[in-house]
């Protein structure tokens, strides 16, 4: 099956409130385009100096979604024209992409990274955290950043219900933040959750952005990244 008959497929399958990103990490141009020339235009990547050079090489009307971990000393590379940033996992972060953005003059769209499987190697906050930044002087005086939601990675499992139980907290959590912090705030809507193995059960549990990229691309080589 080839890149845009799998896209197209996808698009049946998920609502209309339901944004399909297209995972391109370590994808070649030319993938890119095939889903480009379909009417994606929405592409999340994980690496900023890859994104960075594609969104050099590709048209400018493509969204781009940085889901990776960010680094800090990364953050140069993608500040003037990222979408919005998935993986915002400490106030020492949000507060760097916020003095970068300030440079740009730009309000940058973010979601916070919540650690919804417990797994030590992955990043993430607990909703108590959340809170603590949402809570803090330093967070208030943050002008050009923009939290718009939540997002989670589920755990590798073949348990559905482990993976279901990890959304419905997500969507909870997201609930919680909406009614004590964004309740008046329109723009705080998202939740980032699913990838190829489990975005049907996401959108099950309410999510805005999921993230598909074998089941569009096939499988990555990551040998030709560096």
């Amino acid at each position: 099956m080839n890149i845009q008959q799998s896209i197209e497929n996808i698009r049946k399958e998920i609502p209309e409130n339901v944004t399909l990103i297209a995972v391109s990490k370590t994808k070649p141009n030319e993938d890119l385009m095939q889903a480009y020339d379909c009417g994606q235009r929405v592409f999340g990547e994980n690496k900023a100096q890859e994104m960075k050079q594609k969104h050099v090489d590709l048209p400018k009307d493509i969204l781009w979604h940085f889901i990776g971990h960010l680094q800090e000393n990364k953050i140069k590379y993608i500040i003037d024209y990222v979408t919005m940033i998935h993986s915002i996992d400490s106030l020492k972060l949000l507060k760097e992409v916020n003095k970068h953005a300030v440079k740009v003059n730009r309000i940058v769209d973010c979601l916070f990274e919540i650690d919804i499987n417990n797994e030590e190697s992955k990043f993430g906050l607990s909703e108590n955290e959340v809170r603590d930044i949402l809570n803090s002087e330093e967070f208030k005086e943050l002008n050009n950043v923009r939290i718009c939601g939540v997002m989670g990675i589920g755990s590798i499992t073949d348990d559905r219900e482990i993976t279901r139980e990890e959304f419905k907290n997500l969507k909870n959590i997201f609930t919680s933040l909406k009614n004590d912090f964004f309740e008046d705030k329109p723009y705080f809507k998202e939740i980032s959750m699913g990838m190829t193995h489990d975005y049907d059960i996401a959108i099950q549990e309410g999510a805005t952005l999921i993230r598909i990229g074998s089941k569009i691309f096939g499988a990555r080589d990551y040998t030709k990244v560096g």
